[in-house]
């Protein structure tokens, strides 16, 4: 097998992979072939680039680079003398994951606590409410309790996705930049 096989078998390889991986971040194994394509390609893609290196109609290359940027996954970019709009793939796998996990988990605090903030102004209401029965009252103490733990829980997640966002993260679980000098992992 001459070297350019060699090349073309290892990187199909890795899409195969990604696009198998990609329902983690909603989206399909096509689009996850495109992410991967486009990745490994030499330069920016045109939209008829893509439907070539992948087969695809020109709908799904557009609904898949549509996704894709909503992710932040791929970004158009301007070449001089171009006028088809190019794509290019973030490379930055970090902050790919960053921004859809941060993005997602904002909408689930939000979500979760704006609830459990109103059930537990009932449940403080009804376990000071002199009417109700002392077994609802321990029952609505006992709740007020795991929600409070709950809240807990996501001001810590609050915490984890500003460091995200902020990089700050990388204080605590440094990334690791040896992939063009050092081994390769599981080979040293």
């Amino acid at each position: 097998m001459d070297g350019m096989m060699r090349v073309e078998k290892a990187r199909e390889r890795v899409i195969d992979s990604v696009a198998k991986n990609m329902d983690l971040y909603g989206v399909t194994p096509s689009i996850g072939r495109l992410y991967g394509t486009i990745y490994f390609n030499d330069g920016p893609m045109t939209l008829e680039q893509m439907m070539q290196s992948l087969g695809m109609s020109k709908t799904s290359m557009s609904v898949g680079v549509k996704l894709l940027s909503d992710l932040k996954m791929l970004e158009k970019v301007w070449v001089k003398g171009e006028r088809k709009d190019l794509y290019k793939a973030e490379d930055d796998w970090h902050q790919c994951f960053f921004d859809y996990f941060s993005n997602q988990w904002r909408k689930a605090i939000k979500m979760n606590m704006d609830a459990i903030r109103q059930s537990l102004k009932e449940l403080e209401q009804l376990s000071e409410d002199p009417a109700a029965e002392s077994a609802v009252k321990d029952l609505a103490s006992q709740d007020i309790a795991k929600l409070n733990n709950a809240l807990d829980y996501y001001r810590w997640l609050e915490k984890l996705v500003h460091s995200f966002e902020t990089h700050e993260i990388f204080d605590f679980i440094p990334k690791i930049n040896d992939s063009a000098t050092g081994p390769t992992p599981g080979k040293e």
